[in-house]
């Protein structure tokens, strides 16, 4: 599933949870900026997490862990069915070709 919109730079979010600490509001900040109020208030959230302010959740180094694992496990899987397949042809191949024996 892709994204309809590209992903704001971390610079820019950090930016705007720094507006939100100083005393501004998600909602002021989404009529002023593109992202929406929401989005605000969930990156200033996941700041919270990452900085040990809350702990409701993953920090972001946490779900980028999780996603590398992932990834990881999928590409052993992959491999595993890979040589799997191959042994059988390779058992195929050369197992016993018939009886022409002594």
């Amino acid at each position: 599933m892709s994204r309809s919109r590209a992903r704001y730079a971390p610079e820019y979010r950090q930016q705007l949870v720094d507006l939100v600490r100083s005393g501004r509001s998600p909602d002021q900040l989404a009529r002023e900026f593109e992202p929406s109020a929401q989005s605000i208030r969930n990156w200033v959230a996941q700041a919270d997490r990452d900085e040990g302010r809350r702990s409701d959740g993953s920090t972001t180094a946490e779900r980028e862990e999780l996603r590398r694992l992932r990834r990881e496990n999928r590409r052993l899987r992959e491999e595993r069915a890979i040589l799997a397949k191959a042994t059988a042809w390779f058992a195929r191949e050369t197992g016993p070709k018939g009886s022409s024996g002594s």
